[in-house]
């Protein structure tokens, strides 16, 4: 033990376990382990006691990419401005059948209405990944 009374070793979960056993096999499905070196792994995987123990199985492995979110349009404020450009492009719509006018000129009024839903959410979802040095979220 340290000095604050924590352990200076962690002793490993099954969900660890399994997490580096995932890794471990996906690094053999990419051919970046042979299938002794997988065997080796994944049998001391499973039988190590401490977390360190396991960073020591992935050290030589490269870090997972992290999935790229897609843009959030969850927010209420965004769903609320989305639902106000759909009843604009209607009305713009019905406008134009109205008039009788035979190109279609409602096409750059609601491509400027996507583009500014679009701009929403994504700064929407920017600002829900930023938290400021205080601990708020700005969302």
């Amino acid at each position: 033990m340290d000095t604050n009374g924590i352990p200076s070793r962690l002793r490993a979960a099954d969900t660890d376990r399994e997490r580096v056993a995932t890794r471990i096999q996906a690094a053999g499905g990419e051919g970046r382990l042979t299938l002794e070196e997988v065997e080796e792994r994944l049998s001391a995987v499973y039988s190590a006691k401490y977390t360190d123990d396991l960073t020591a199985l992935t050290s030589d492995l490269p870090k997972p990419v992290p999935k790229r979110r897609p843009i959030v349009l969850g927010h209420p404020a965004v769903r609320i401005h989305l639902a106000i450009a759909a009843a604009l492009s209607v009305l713009l719509i019905v406008r134009w059948v109205a008039s009788g006018v035979p190109f279609f000129w409602p096409a750059m009024p609601m491509f400027w209405l996507a583009m500014s839903v679009l701009v929403h959410a994504r700064v929407r979802g920017a600002r829900r990944r930023f938290k400021p040095e205080g601990g708020a979220a700005v969302a």
